[in-house]
């Protein structure tokens, strides 16, 4: 019988290999669109997915302000990140990392997307329970030889969101122990 989730579990067993295996496989992600690899250690309260607990005890510390769409802000999701990644929660513009299923997530235009000065102070959207088997876009661009594909929630906005590179939000998308990534510079069709 599995010992229930609380917010002392679901770090990692041994901090200094899975953090550096988890952000290897983070920066694979972002520096590969369109590929989809897997991605577990981390453990948190539901709805997050083993990826997406993975990705924020990796990137997020009492540095980087995280918002927590209403898909993914739940009393046990702000304690589970205070104790592990002390991560400050924040609105939506002032935000380095956003967490939270697509529709929880929407308006889009609410999150930084730089300044022609400083393009890397965009937010980071982190789209949870994405579905990896819907209909795929087609992607170009930095990373990929050719092409790829990746399944999106909503192809036109990835593309708008293009448009405005060097500005823009960068998207990793989580599901179980899946993840992928679609940096800004990348162009979807």
């Amino acid at each position: 019988m599995n010992a229930p989730q609380t917010r002392l579990s679901g770090g990692f067993i041994t901090p200094a290999f899975d953090s550096a295996r988890g952000f290897r496989t983070i920066l694979s992600a972002m520096s590969r669109p369109g590929t989809v690899l897997d991605l577990a250690g981390g453990h948190g309260p539901a709805p997050l997915s083993d990826a997406a607990a993975t990705v924020l005890l990796v990137l997020c510390d009492r540095t980087t302000p995280l918002h927590l769409a209403p898909s993914h802000d739940t009393a046990d999701m702000r304690e589970w990140i205070a104790f592990h990644c002390a991560a400050p929660l924040v609105d939506a513009p002032d935000a380095a990392f956003a967490l939270g299923d697509w529709a929880a997530l929407q308006p889009l235009d609410r999150f930084a997307i730089g300044t022609p000065e400083y393009p890397d102070r965009a937010a980071t959207l982190i789209i949870d329970g994405h579905d990896f088997n819907a209909t795929p876009a087609w992607l170009f661009g930095p990373g990929i030889k050719d092409s790829a594909t990746l399944a999106l929630p909503k192809t036109a906005a990835f593309a708008a969101n293009h448009a405005r590179f060097p500005l823009g939000w960068d998207a990793i998308f989580t599901a179980g122990s899946r993840i992928a990534a679609l940096p800004r510079s990348t162009k979807v069709r």
